[in-house]
């Protein structure tokens, strides 16, 4: 049975308890400022074994590693200057770096890979919850593999009752994606292999230069291995096919009008008038990339609910904050994007 703790109950108590429950192996949803997580103690095999059953999660998927403190990294990760500058820069906040992993932390934990990425999170809850249990928390996020993840507690119950031992209400996640990953290589070499809230551009303006993955924009070979969550399955996906539609406004707004009755349009908040007939869920204001970015996956929840034959939803821009929006939509449609 999943005890779920409401957010005006998040005492001290049941801060410890939760603790437990992570030191003896179990699982705990915990807000941060990015999505809800699914937490388990980085450092026990098995308990990382249980994140990756309770998704339905690929076991070549990787894990994140929460800590309290920016320097708690130097006890499972090979830190480097950069990783500093990165640390003063954006930590505590929604960045997640990958380095070479210490012994401490199993294969089960870093998907198999030599390297983990370490994240300190900024949420007051996730903080509390990191110093309770006295060990760093793997946590991906708290959804099953593949769906929108959530960034509402409510968005997590019906998935993932009686696979956990406690659920966090920490009420809703401010960001709303989840955190932007940099890989930082010996040699000095950045590479941004997830875009977050934390853009390319604010990455250069600390490090310098920094390379983007291919795999941001592109599909990753079926036989590529994942160097960080998101790169390879197809993510955060509604049950609907999702389409994107490549097109200036005029012509997107005509081809979804024309589109069938049981076509679901993600839209603009001020476009939302102008498909009678049609069910609609807004994304934000449109020159409101922020407010897209904190709407996303609550949109994508909201749209699977209605069971639609199909969903149609304009394909963002590569630049900014629309990077992190392309991103997840491309995955989420699997790449599937229509020239208009």
């Amino acid at each position: 049975m999943t005890v779920f703790i409401p957010q005006n109950e998040l005492s001290d108590e049941n801060i410890a308890a939760a603790g437990e429950i992570l030191r003896r192996g179990g699982l705990v949803v915990f807000p941060t400022e990015t999505v809800y997580g699914l937490g388990a103690n980085a450092l026990d095999g098995k308990a990382a074994k249980k994140i990756y059953a309770a998704k339905g999660r690929p076991s070549d998927n990787p894990l994140i590693v929460h800590i309290a403190s920016p320097k708690d990294a130097e006890d499972i990760a090979c830190t480097n200057e950069a990783y500093y500058k990165l640390a003063s820069a954006f930590m505590p906040g929604p960045l997640t770096v990958i380095l070479p992993k210490r012994e401490v932390i199993p294969s089960a934990t870093s998907g198999g890979l030599d390297t983990v990425g370490v994240r300190c999170p900024s949420h007051p809850v996730a903080h509390r919850l990191i110093l309770s249990a006295g060990v760093p928390i793997a946590a991906p996020s708290a959804n099953l593999s593949g769906k929108p993840s959530p960034t509402k507690a409510d968005h997590i119950r019906a998935d993932l009752e009686g696979k956990v031992d406690m659920i966090l209400d920490g009420g809703e996640a401010a960001v709303g994606v989840e955190s932007t990953i940099v890989k930082l290589d010996a040699d000095g070499t950045a590479t941004l292999l997830r875009p977050g809230g934390i853009t390319h551009e604010m990455l250069q303006r600390v490090l310098g230069r920094v390379d983007i993955a291919s795999a941001v924009t592109e599909a990753l070979p079926k036989d590529a291995r994942p160097l960080s969550p998101g790169m390879k399955y197809r993510h955060y996906a509604p049950r609907a096919p999702l389409t994107l539609l490549d097109g200036d406004d005029a012509r997107r707004i005509a081809y979804c009008q024309k589109a069938p009755a049981d076509t679901l349009l993600l839209v603009f908040d001020e476009e939302t008038d102008l498909f009678a007939g049609h069910k609609v869920v807004p994304l934000g204001k449109k020159a409101d990339k922020q407010s897209q970015l904190h709407r996303l996956f609550a949109a994508l929840i909201e749209a699977d609910a209605e069971d639609p034959r199909q969903i149609l939803a304009p394909l963002p821009a590569t630049d900014g904050l629309s990077l992190a929006l392309y991103n997840r939509l491309c995955r989420a449609a699997a790449h599937h994007i229509k020239k208009l």
